[in-house]
Formats: C-alpha cells, structure tokens, sequence
C-alpha cells in the first residue's frame, strides 16, 4: 500500500510579527476589529465584488482593513472562492507567482489552494509557479485570519505580483471573475514614510485616483501595490463596476508617530 501524500504547506511566516501568533489572541483581535467596524448589508445592497485592503501590522492598519472586510460578511455563506494578489516585498521575479503549495497556513488552520482555479490560469506566459516568490512575504499572510474568520469555507488562489503589466494582471483575473462565489481581495499600502501632511495629501490623490478608476495616475511612490491595483481597476472598468472608498488614514493616525508614516486605504468594488 503507498502511503498518501502529506498536503504541503506554506507555512506563516509573520505571525507573531504583523499579527498574533497565537490562536485564541488572534481569533479574539479579528473579531475586535470587525465588531468596530460592523456594516449590514442594507435592502438592496449586494456584498462587494471586490476589496482593496492594506497589509500592514494589525496595529498599524488591522482597523482599516476590518471596515472593508466588514462589507462581507453578509455574503459569508456564498463566497467559496477568494482570488487574493499582493506586491511581492521580498523577492525580484517577472509576471505573476503561484505558490506551489496545497495549502497555506495560519494559526487559525490551513486554507486549501484552489487546484481548479490555478488549472485554468497555469498556462499563461504570465504566471509561473514560484515558491520563493512567498518566502516571507506579508501582502497575502495578513489577510487570510480576516478570511477564515468570515468564511465559512473557501479556497484560495494566491498570486504574488511581480514586474508585470495592469494588462497582464486584468487578464488572469478575467479568467477567474466567477461569479457571486469568487471574492477578490487586492492587497497595497498606499504612501510609505512622508511625514504626516505629504502623506494625507498623497494618499488622498491616490484614492481620487482609484475611484475614477484612473490607474494611469497611481505612481510608483503612491502604492506598494501598483500592478495589482493597476490591473484591478481595468478589470473593474470592463465589468461597469465602481469603487468607493471605505476609510482612508495612515499610521501616523493609527499607532505610530507622525514624521514618517504609511497610508492605508479600505476600499469596495462593486
């Protein structure tokens, strides 16, 4: 008899760091954060087709993340699916990197990668499957205790975005729109170490930016999270959605001092 194969996982590699890295402290922090920021769907009103959140410390920016996360939580039992891209910190690479795993985990549990999914965008010259590209890498990681908390199950598609083009990013997640079961969570920071009045006034310019859906005025210095964001909005452009901000504030606003900070936008696409 051959004995079954042990899924393989990435493990995290900032809990403890960016959030707590021990079940019951970082079950009870999501649903703090989420209880402050509790939004009902109103009559009418449908869950967001996707959100734009950033991916810092839960310190620094778990309270902006939470107001758009919030937005879901009416829709827990319909998405199975989140296609979840962020900026890759740590490693230099072209296109867009699959992790290669079966799983990634969390002191939360282990979300399962959706082989389907990765199937169905394998063969694009564009994304490749490159484990070093999530070695250490934040801009996912952080995202998925606010996922496990308020899903009730789903897989995952994880995408580390590299040098790629707006372009290239729009097409991969045309082929994974779906429908109200795909959730697509993009992951950026906004402006990084200005003082305190620049960066209000550049993330302000960034955030005018991302509701006109206007990725041509999002700079390099303007978000960690340019392609993603980039790419996002040209897929939203081309489905007739909109994007409204949800919070705006930075680190200077949050838990750090005011003579270098980050921005952090919350932001729904639907």
């Amino acid at each position: 008899m051959v004995a079954a194969q042990m899924p393989s996982l990435r493990k995290p590699a900032v809990a403890g760091l960016f959030y707590p890295g021990e079940r019951a402290e970082l079950s009870a922090a999501v649903i703090d954060f989420l209880a402050e920021a509790r939004h009902s769907l109103k009559p009418g009103e449908t869950a967001p087709k996707a959100l734009i959140v950033p991916h810092a410390g839960y310190i620094y920016s778990g309270s902006v993340a939470a107001s758009a996360y919030s937005r879901i939580a009416d829709a827990a039992q319909t998405i199975k699916r989140v296609v979840l891209l962020g900026p890759a910190h740590r490693h230099a690479f072209e296109g867009l990197a699959l992790p290669g795993v079966d799983g990634f985990e969390t002191p939360l549990g282990i979300v399962p990668v959706d082989v389907d999914a990765v199937g169905q965008i394998a063969h694009l010259p564009q994304v490749t499957s490159l484990p070093a590209a999530h070695e250490g890498e934040h801009s996912l990681e952080v995202h998925l205790p606010f996922l496990q908390t308020l899903l009730e199950e789903f897989s995952l598609v994880p995408l580390a975005v590299g040098r790629a083009t707006a372009a290239q990013v729009a097409e991969v997640l045309e082929i994974l729109w779906g429908g109200d079961e795909t959730l697509i969570v993009l992951s950026t920071d906004l402006s990084h170490y200005h003082d305190y009045e620049t960066a209000k006034a550049m993330d302000a310019a960034t955030s005018k930016a991302i509701e006109a859906l206007d990725e041509g005025k999002i700079g390099y210095d303007d978000a960690c999270g340019r392609v993603p964001l980039s790419g996002l909005l040209v897929a939203a452009r081309a489905h007739g959605l909109g994007v409204r901000m949800i919070d705006l504030r930075n680190s200077g606003d949050t838990a750090g001092p005011r003579h270098q900070v980050v921005g952090y936008g919350a932001y729904i696409v639907g």
